[in-house]
């Protein structure tokens, strides 16, 4: 694809109307070799889209991309940027926690980009669905979390049915020990980033727990932060549950993420953080990367951190692409401070709501039981809302549309009343069911 219309379409479609320097270094480049090392939210996806598209050839009925990720949700993103982009080529998603046929029905008009997960993709291949004899370009999404995760041995066996690789882009949000052995990477320009990744208006804040059980100081903290956005973090998934639970019974409107959870119900877990239903998000570290999570106000340390690695990614949820956030770390007495672990100053929570009103939750979010595969866009969806339902522009909030569901957010005092609107008209000429998520 030629620049211009690549340039044209982020711009059209992802409203990037300015590239940053990564991004223009990965416009400029011919190399065929690439090691993108950058930090989350820097825009790394959009900058290897650019070099993967310039390279790609006008669809011939082939495939000849494919673009792995660790995980679920990151495959989710990077094809919701690369599809809209991608003018005449076909691009598909490929992972697990939903219908296999799906995916198999997608490959009736064979693609010309797979962004997928190893395993799914491996899958794919043991069933004789997929064919990556022709392939001529590979991305190796977020490769060091692919390891963390346990995928080597699928990404190995995968890149070696690739027989015509050509383009091979790395990214990685921190540098690597050793490079994989099993593509070509010896004469690879690295393009670093993450030395230039701006951290200088975090700030990180100690937190005292007078008792071993923090619990109480997480509440009397999360009732004196202004309103905003934050992700509270612990090393496993029981504790993720157990604070998730206490958070609930005393009304702080927050959500769930783990990986115990089934695919679908982590999804949602991010979505309803997005969209403002529950802007307190419980996580373990599986949060802390690799999500297309927006703007983070503040991260807490509900449990130290156990690599400096988990102490960088979880900061590095807050404080992107020159914002301001605040880090704060609770550590209960004689606690085992790590090394890594730093602060600037401390901070004794009242517990009092400010003028603000603290932490809190105007939103709801609508459930459809129709999506993608009934033919519903985003577009579809804002304009029922708007001329059926009876909300402005303005008050019509994030949209998602999955295969077989969509998600709205509304305003909270007015989500009965647009649904109560809307029950009796139907949706695209298909009659679709529409209840409050709670």
């Amino acid at each position: 694809m030629e620049t211009r219309t690549i340039l044209g379409r982020l711009k059209e479609r992802h409203n990037i109307t300015q590239l940053n320097e990564m991004q223009q270094l990965m416009a400029g480049t011919d190399m065929r070799r690439i090691i993108l090392l950058s930090p989350t939210g820097s825009g790394k996806t959009a900058a290897f889209a650019i070099r993967l598209l310039r390279y790609l050839s006008p669809s011939s009925g082939k495939l000849q991309a494919v673009v792995l990720a660790p995980s679920r949700e990151l495959v989710l993103q990077i094809a919701d940027v690369i599809r809209p982009v991608a003018t005449g080529l076909k691009t598909v998603a490929f992972y697990g926690g939903h219908a296999m046929s799906d995916e198999v029905n997608s490959m009736s008009v064979t693609p010309d980009i797979i962004v997928a997960t190893p395993g799914r993709l491996l899958d794919h291949i043991t069933r004789g669905t997929v064919d990556l004899t022709g392939v001529k370009a590979l991305v190796l999404d977020e490769y060091d979390k692919s390891l963390e995760l346990g995928f080597l041995d699928e990404m190995r066996r995968i890149a070696r049915r690739m027989r015509s690789i050509d383009l091979i882009i790395l990214t990685s949000a921190t540098k690597l020990a050793e490079m994989p052995d099993f593509i070509p990477m010896k004469d690879a320009e690295t393009i670093d980033f993450t030395r230039n990744a701006e951290r200088s208006r975090l700030q990180i804040v100690r937190v005292n727990s007078p008792e071993r059980d923090k619990l109480p100081i997480l509440a009397d903290l999360l009732h004196s932060l202004p309103d905003g956005r934050a992700i509270v973090f612990v090393n496993h998934r029981e504790s993720a549950e157990r604070v998730y639970n206490f958070l609930k019974k005393n009304s702080f409107p927050a959500g769930l993420y783990h990986g115990g959870l089934e695919q679908r119900e982590r999804q949602l877990a991010i979505d309803l953080f997005n969209n403002g239903t529950t802007p307190i998000l419980v996580s373990t570290d599986l949060g802390s990367r690799g999500l297309d999570i927006d703007d983070v106000n503040y991260v807490i340390h509900y449990h130290l951190p156990t690599s400096p690695e988990s102490w960088t990614h979880r900061n590095g949820r807050t404080a992107r692409m020159g914002a301001s956030g605040t880090a704060f770390v609770i550590i209960a007495d004689e606690e085992n401070i790590p090394e890594a672990v730093t602060w600037e100053r401390e901070l004794y929570p009242s517990g009092e709501t400010p003028a603000d009103g603290g932490i809190h939750s105007n939103v709801a979010t609508l459930y459809f039981n129709a999506g993608k595969k009934e033919k519903i866009s985003r577009g579809d969806i804002a304009g029922f809302l708007i001329q059926k339902g009876g909300l402005t522009k303005d008050e019509v909030g994030k949209i998602v549309v999955n295969d077989h569901s969509a998600i709205a957010a509304v305003p909270r005092d007015k989500a009965q009343r647009t649904i109560e609107n809307t029950a009796s008209y139907r949706l695209k000429n298909t009659k679709v069911k529409i209840s409050l998520l709670r």
